[in-house]
């Protein structure tokens, strides 16, 4: 069995274009599905992805995700149909509203009517790379001159991906996207939550192969998995604590509002190492699993099963050649 995976890019902090590209390059010939570069306020995905895509033959390329406020809905189309050209239809767009702090504070823009925009940018983006004539009649988006990309789109629809915790971005999600990209699920959360999803599938009327549901936990082959279990408790507690209300009342719906309430109490008082320090061992070992590559496939196979389609891995290896057998044996 051939298993779905993606991998995520580098976008922060130092920076190797060459070593970049060998690890699109990699992933690509070993038969990882898809490649995804975030974008917060680090380096710009869509450059990276221009690079990458003339460096690769099969893999998909995805943002995981950009925010729906600093560029509009035009500006999105183009610059997707234009990688999607550059790439020979490639590309996955990877939408989320990200959040007040980031938006208001980093891009300078009002952090209002999150749903409604989303839902407005998927449906402007959908208009646009079908072909017809851009009119448009939205809450926040009035278009009526019918514009239409002055090209033709190697594909009239580039699926989109949206992120989504609260409970009617969820819903929406299941209603307008053709993915979903949820986080922090601890592992005894999966059932329920997928089974919330899957319902908004079905009662929008779609069919559930009709969206990927991408798989929040983070999977990595390592032979230090303590040094990995550190980075996702540093990463869930920066989110709960430093992140607005949004993943705080994320994990507070999922029964762990009490340990949220310690994040923030201890990163409040003692910084970020305190605040990693308080996300208790139970909810950091079921956010994800780190060890050989035998523990990772096993853990694959037991999220696929449970309803999850398409899974991020890391292989924590610097030997390319290595790395290279390492993503072969996951995607099997």
């Amino acid at each position: 069995m051939t298993r779905r995976l993606s991998i995520g890019l580098n976008w922060q902090g130092e920076f190797d274009l060459d070593k970049v590209i060998e690890d699109a390059k990699i992933a690509d010939d070993a038969g990882i599905e898809q490649l995804n570069i975030a974008e917060a306020w680090g380096r710009d995905a869509l450059t990276l992805l221009a690079v990458i895509a003339r460096e690769t033959t099969n893999i998909k390329l995805g943002t995981g995700i950009i925010n729906n406020f600093s560029r509009s809905p035009g500006a999105i189309a183009q610059h997707f149909a234009t990688l999607d050209e550059l790439s020979n239809g490639r590309m996955v767009i990877g939408l989320g509203s990200s959040g007040p702090q980031v938006i208001e504070h980093f891009h300078g823009i009002k952090f209002e009517k999150p749903l409604t925009r989303i839902k407005e940018y998927t449906e402007i983006i959908n208009i646009i790379m079908s072909g017809e004539p851009l009119n448009y009649d939205g809450n926040i988006y009035k278009l009526e001159r019918g514009f239409t990309l002055r090209f033709n789109p190697v594909r009239s629809h580039i699926p989109i991906h949206i992120a989504s915790v609260t409970p009617k971005s969820v819903q929406q999600t299941a209603e307008i996207a053709d993915g979903w990209i949820p986080i922090f699920f601890p592992k005894e959360q999966w059932e329920p939550q997928l089974a919330e999803f899957y319902k908004y599938v079905d009662n929008a009327g779609r069919a559930r192969t009709d969206i990927d549901v991408r798989n929040p936990g983070g999977i990595t082959v390592t032979d230090n998995p303590e040094r990995v279990r550190m980075g996702t408790a540093a990463n869930a507690a920066f989110y709960i604590a430093r992140m607005g209300d949004f993943y705080y009342e994320h994990f507070s719906r999922m029964g762990y509002a009490d340990e949220a309430n310690a994040v923030r109490r201890a990163w409040e008082d003692g910084g970020s190492s305190a605040g990693a320090a308080a996300m208790p061992e139970e909810i950091v070992n079921s956010l994800g699993v780190a060890g050989s590559t035998g523990e990772c496939i096993d853990y694959i196979e037991e999220a696929t099963e449970a309803g999850f389609d398409l899974h991020g891995v890391s292989v924590n290896e610097a030997d390319p050649h290595k790395r290279f057998e390492a993503f072969k044996e996951l995607v099997g």
